[in-house]
């Protein structure tokens, strides 16, 4: 088991980091199968249950996923199982698009989020105990997790939420972390909205940290990751891709071990990559899993929208 890097997955007391994103997906099966061929290791499917209140008893959350283990964050693909309150809010974001519908925050400290919410009138809903089976091999275990999320529409851009992980030994198992895709961190996320400096600011009263503004793009930095905030119109010239609605979850930015094996594998998968600026790798992916992908090296600076501005 790799305990320093399921260890290293929470961040310090008063820190945040990107934790996870998710796709919500109609069909889990062609999810799997889509990712296998773009060189990622899929996890084995997994229900979830959760606890609305803390003495309420263990149900069905009416979801289940599976995830791409990096040693940095993860992504995660969820589709519905039930007839729950959960399962509408996956319904509900399949309808509008597949692809990506939940960006969650890392948290040492979810009672902190939680206040900042209620102080800044995002109205949070109480934490919610969450949990769901894992096979580690030698025995299955319960990973636990504590989430703090706010009323379904509030961010308009999806389920935007905090995830405390109390289990996450459970989750970063070393079989998962080896992608012959050589993907080993989720490191950016890409919102695209109408207006990028009103969903910088209000994510940074979300989260308690300060938006940077640069010429034309925006951005919340963590202590490990990023969101970037930009408009149609520049993610079009950017990467020649037309939003299927706003405001869209576009995609993310995936660290690469060896960024021209990457570009290689994925060539070879049919994934049909095209180069960016700085070697950069990118993917649209299909739409049994909906977005982009960008794989890039270590070393690679951030994604700047300043040159495609009108």
């Amino acid at each position: 088991m790799p305990t320093s890097i399921a260890a290293a997955q929470v961040p310090a007391p008063g820190e945040l980091n990107v934790d996870h994103v998710a796709h919500f997906v109609p069909k889990m099966d062609n999810a799997r199968l889509e990712l296998e061929r773009l060189g990622f290791k899929v996890t084995p499917f997994s229900s979830q249950s959760h606890r609305v209140q803390p003495d309420h008893p263990l149900e069905p959350a009416g979801a289940g996923n599976c995830c791409v283990m990096l040693e940095r964050g993860y992504l995660e693909f969820l589709t519905p199982t039930g007839d729950t309150p959960i399962a509408a809010q996956l319904h509900a974001g399949i309808q509008r698009y597949v692809g990506m519908h939940l960006i969650a925050f890392g948290s040492a400290s979810p009672k902190e989020d939680h206040a900042r919410l209620a102080q800044a009138n995002f109205s949070p809903l109480e934490p919610l105990a969450l949990q769901r089976s894992i096979d580690t091999g030698p025995s299955e275990e319960t990973a636990r997790f504590t989430v703090v999320r706010v009323p379904p529409g509030t961010m308009a851009e999806g389920r935007i939420q905090f995830c405390q992980h109390l289990t996450p030994q459970w989750l970063w198992q070393d079989r998962w972390l080896e992608h012959p895709n050589h993907a080993v961190a989720l490191k950016g996320v890409i919102v695209c909205v109408a207006d990028p400096r009103e969903a910088a600011e209000r994510f940074g009263r979300f989260t308690g940290l300060a938006p940077i503004t640069s010429g034309n793009w925006h951005c919340v930095l963590t202590s490990r990751g990023y969101l970037l905030f930009a408009d149609a119109k520049s993610l079009t010239r950017r990467f020649s891709i037309t939003p299927p609605s706003l405001p869209w979850l576009a995609g993310y930015v995936l660290e690469s071990r060896d960024l021209k094996a990457t570009a290689n594998h994925l060539q070879i998968s049919g994934a049909q990559p095209r180069t960016l600026d700085h070697g950069r790798v990118l993917v649209e992916l299909q739409p049994t899993l909906g977005g982009i992908a960008i794989f890039e090296a270590a070393n690679s600076g951030m994604l700047d929208f300043d040159r495609y501005a009108d």
